[in-house]
């Protein structure tokens, strides 16, 4: 059963769990609790200071939100609202940047080029690294990721790891790391592991202690279709790896799954809130909590024990959105959320707190999560949505 709900009058949700024009067992549903929704919507484009409007990359890190564009790096200052941009003619190397880190050491911001190599950005300064002048196995780098004193680079031809203390690189390929192919396509480092995901040989976990490398592949050897349901790894074509609370999360072109070190938990768009089985990539918020940015809208998994998704997606049009609530697959409620995506076509997500930003091909929007809560609330929520459809001048 459909639940229509306008935006204005979210803190409504409660009724979910008594109005009578609910079936029981929809009742019994909602009785669980439900999940924080954001519908306070932002949106940043070439009108409030982006350099592009294609967004491949957002790094929040204290006052500071880094974006990657198609063409530019931009800079937004939480504080006073203000952003800055760095084009070529500005000393940023190249003009298609695809991925960022920070440094939490340092502060210094790593920089990856799609086909113009590495860049480190520090002290106002660009430092570049490419295959002419480093070790760097590859210019077109789709992940960066900083490791203690290390930086990882996920490239077209394997991985690249820089000591930045020492300036020494290492170099993994087929040739000493368990890559069935080498297109690197992201990277990850938490609690001493390294994850890669590679287009064509799933994950690739390595450990900094050790220095030993361990796959996972999906088992079953078919590329088509999921053989065996939670067996391991969806599909080994990843596109995005994000590790938590030792839980890691997987996106591919064939769907998104979820590991906690003893099981495999696999979601097609056919039987869960992701809008689309072609992800884009995964950011993982803890061990129960996950978006997944595809080609047509975001999905996040809200609460893994119950498994209770919200789906954010826009028409297009009219610059109207909604997000749909729903347990694996039955529909508890959709709500009117005004303007939420710039566009369904999801490539990045970015936690920032409570507040969540999502990079898509036709814009940056930011969820402001006031009053946002973990996994199920009975309470109803308290925040008012934006009240109009147009994009925010300021954050």
């Amino acid at each position: 059963m459909r639940t229509d709900i306008p935006a204005r009058r979210l803190a409504c949700l409660l009724l979910l769990m008594t109005a009578p024009a609910l079936r029981a067992a929809d009742q019994k549903e909602a009785a669980g609790g439900l999940p924080y929704v954001y519908t306070r919507w932002e949106q940043f484009t070439t009108a409030n200071g982006l350099p592009n409007d294609h967004i491949f990359a957002v790094r929040a890190f204290g006052s500071k939100v880094w974006v990657g564009t198609e063409d530019g790096l931009a800079c937004l200052d939480k504080a006073t609202g203000r952003w800055r941009v760095w084009k070529e003619a500005d000393g940023l190397p190249w003009r298609v940047v695809s991925a960022i880190d920070v440094d939490p050491q340092t502060g210094d911001v790593w920089i990856g080029l799609f086909g113009g190599g590495l860049a480190r950005f520090s002290a106002g300064r660009f430092d570049h690294f490419n295959q002419l002048n480093s070790g760097l196995v590859n210019d077109v780098v789709y992940g960066v990721a900083v490791e203690n004193d290390h930086v990882w680079a996920a490239t077209t031809a394997g991985a690249s790891r820089y000591n930045v203390v020492s300036d020494q690189w290492t170099i993994y390929t087929e040739k000493n790391a368990p890559m069935e192919e080498i297109w690197n396509y992201s990277v990850c480092y938490n609690d001493g592991l390294v994850y890669l995901g590679v287009w064509g040989s799933g994950v690739l976990e390595f450990n900094v202690r050790t220095e030993r490398w361990k796959d996972y592949l999906d088992p079953d050897g078919e590329m088509e279709i999921d053989l065996y349901r939670d067996d391991g790894i969806i599909h080994n074509i990843t596109t995005g790896v994000s590790y938590i609370d030792s839980v890691l999360w997987v996106s591919t072109y064939f769907g998104g799954c979820r590991y906690d070190g003893r099981h495999w938990r696999g979601w097609y768009a056919d039987e869960s809130g992701l809008p689309s089985d072609f992800i884009n990539a995964v950011k993982g918020r803890g061990a129960n909590e996950a978006w997944f940015a595809t080609d047509k809208g975001v999905g996040a998994l809200m609460d893994f024990a119950t498994d209770t998704w919200v789906t954010y997606t826009t028409d297009g049009v009219h610059h109207a959105g909604q997000a749909v609530i729903q347990r694996g697959t039955n529909v508890l409620a959709t709500v009117d959320t005004g303007f939420n995506l710039a566009h369904n076509y999801a490539l990045a997500v970015e936690f920032d707190g409570p507040d969540v930003w999502i990079g898509t091909s036709k814009g940056l929007s930011r969820a402001r999560g006031d009053g946002y809560y973990p996994g199920l609330g009975p309470a109803p929520q308290t925040a008012s949505p934006n009240p109009t459809n147009e994009p925010s001048p300021t954050p």
